[in-house]
């Protein structure tokens, strides 16, 4: 671990579970990853009927939860445990006896907090790894005890809000017949209906005029919900959620089908745990209820949330994070960065490239290729990690880069985008995409088609720097559309530098290149001795 780098522990005592996140930050860029995650389903929220009280059993469970975490962070020597606790326990009459007694016994301290700081800090975590483009979202987090709605644009929040209905609280309210029966049903339909007016109305009076906002869902029930959609769709269980957008008659059509369904035959579900499927129908209502009320017909997922919105806020408070927005606005730059650097990427070499790319790239628009900013952004990720594969080994780096880039953990982007960095970072060097390879048939057609083109500019970008010495300064591109020839200049940064090393290796890639767009190309160094001059057209 980097000298500069610290190790923190966050752990969200929840209604339905005890989560631990294990995070590094790096204060440089800044960002964090995750290093090591804990999980318990504890159902502290199952409280006594009469009292309301936690109940000795549920704090006795909880306790060794919370035992398990802070050996495995004391493990990791972490520098601080943040802990805080929500629903649950802001409601239970003896619930800060319980945080008390957890004081007394581990010495740790867990804050207990709002329902709208709660709001907060799961927008905080959101904005850690999404790219909101000053564009409105709303976020919705159902917990087992309330469901938190926010709505956003990567500033400020506009709205916060936190609602007590939740997955484990309505399922114990509810359900009491399985598989549950119409009556019982309609009253939970019309119940979580009634509770969410107020804060559903509340989102659409805070958005401007013509405003329609991307809905984001975050933790358990929802991330559940997505995967199994996921998993039955495809047949296959989905490697991450980035990217499996759910639609309202989706989760209709699912919502119907967990309804009629008894407690066994939702735990054979693919994609369901046992203990989920005791109470994901209350989820699966109260996402559903929410979006038609919102007037939302889709829902992406985001995998980061009340965890690490504690890490974020920690970050700006000790001031390692000087503006929020400035954060915000480079998720996907700061996540490609710390990537680079855990695979011990030659950051000098990849910005060359990277730089390289996006300027072939930008000089090409509109005459080769007719690819937007977001295709741009791809590329430039491509760029900077091709070589991460030497991390595992020399021999068929660009396979290893492949595989690295696909299950490295990229924040900001879909799962497809994902699949189309690896899938450049793998053709930057050898054979071209062909269909009999996995990764490249799994692409739909449109990422087939960036996939060829894009890597046909990154291998020109990786010969430019082939000795990683920055030999060459700037490009300059010339189309000739009758002749089909693409004149592309070379600066070198020193003029007695014949660069014939960058020469030979674009000669050697220009190929793919020339197939794919259908030119010639033809290298052009300037101030170039004459005796070298002959040898810089290809």
């Amino acid at each position: 671990m980097e000298s500069n780098q610290r190790v923190l522990a966050a752990i969200d005592v929840g209604t339905n579970s005890i989560h631990m996140a294990v995070v590094q930050i790096n204060p440089s860029l800044p960002s964090f990853k995750i290093i090591a995650a804990e999980k318990d389903t504890v159902r502290l929220g199952e409280r006594c009927q009469q009292t309301g009280q936690l109940t000795p059993e549920a704090m006795s469970r909880s306790l060794a939860a919370l035992k398990r975490c802070q050996e495995l962070a004391r493990g990791l020597n972490v520098e601080d445990i943040l802990a805080v606790a929500t629903s649950a326990v802001r409601e239970a009459p003896n619930g800060r006896e319980f945080l008390e007694q957890v004081e007394a016994e581990l010495g740790l301290k867990i804050d207990l907090i709002s329902g709208e700081e709660e709001a907060r800090r799961i927008y905080l975590g959101v904005l850690s790894a999404l790219e909101f483009n000053n564009q409105p979202h709303v976020i919705i987090d159902i917990g087992g005890g309330s469901t938190e709605i926010i709505l956003g644009d990567g500033g400020d929040p506009r709205y916060l809000s936190s609602t007590k209905v939740g997955a484990v609280r309505l399922s114990d309210q509810f359900v009491h017949t399985d598989p549950i029966s119409d009556s019982e049903y309609h009253n939970l339909q019309d119940y979580v209906r009634g509770m969410l007016e107020w804060p559903t109305e509340s989102v659409r009076s805070h958005l401007r005029p013509g405003e329609i906002p991307r809905l984001i869902g975050t933790s358990g029930t929802i991330e559940s919900l997505i995967t199994i959609y996921a998993w039955n769709k495809t047949g296959f269980p989905p490697t991450s959620l980035g990217g499996h957008e759910m639609s309202l008659a989706d989760l209709q059509a699912l919502t119907q089908r967990l309804r009629k369904l008894n407690y066994e035959q939702r735990s054979q579900i693919l994609g369901m745990s046992e203990r989920r499927a005791e109470i994901i129908l209350s989820g699966a209502v109260i996402l559903q209820e929410a979006m038609q009320l919102l007037g939302l017909k889709s829902i992406d997922t985001c995998n980061r949330a009340l965890r690490e919105g504690m890490i974020v806020d920690w970050m700006l408070t000790h001031g390692l994070i000087e503006d929020r927005l400035r954060y915000q606005s480079s998720v996907r730059q700061r996540s490609v960065i710390s990537m680079a650097q855990k695979y011990r990427v030659n950051l000098e070499n990849g910005e060359r490239v990277a730089e390289f790319a996006t300027s072939l790239f930008d000089q090409t628009l509109g005459m080769l290729h007719s690819w937007s900013v977001s295709e741009r952004q791809l590329l430039w990720a491509a760029a900077m990690l091709h070589n991460c594969g030497h991390y595992v080994s020399h021999s068929a780096h660009h396979k290893h880069s492949y595989y690295l880039v696909r299950h490295g953990g990229l924040l900001g982007y879909t799962d497809a985008e994902v699949e189309a960095i690896a899938n450049l970072a793998r053709y930057h060097r050898r054979s071209p995409p062909r269909k009999k390879h996995e990764n490249y048939r799994i692409l739909t057609n449109q990422y087939r088609q960036i996939v060829d083109q894009l890597s046909a500019l990154l291998r020109l970008a990786v010969a430019l720097d082939r000795r990683q010495i920055g030999a060459i300064r700037g490009i300059h591109c010339q189309y000739f559309p009758l002749s089909h020839e693409f004149h592309l200049h070379l600066e070198p940064t020193r003029p007695e530098d014949d660069c014939g090393l960058e020469l030979w290796s674009l000669d050697y890639k220009k190929d793919t290149f020339e197939a794919e767009f259908g030119v010639k190309l033809i290298v052009k160094l300037a101030a170039a001795e004459p005796a070298i001059a002959a040898l810089s057209s290809l």
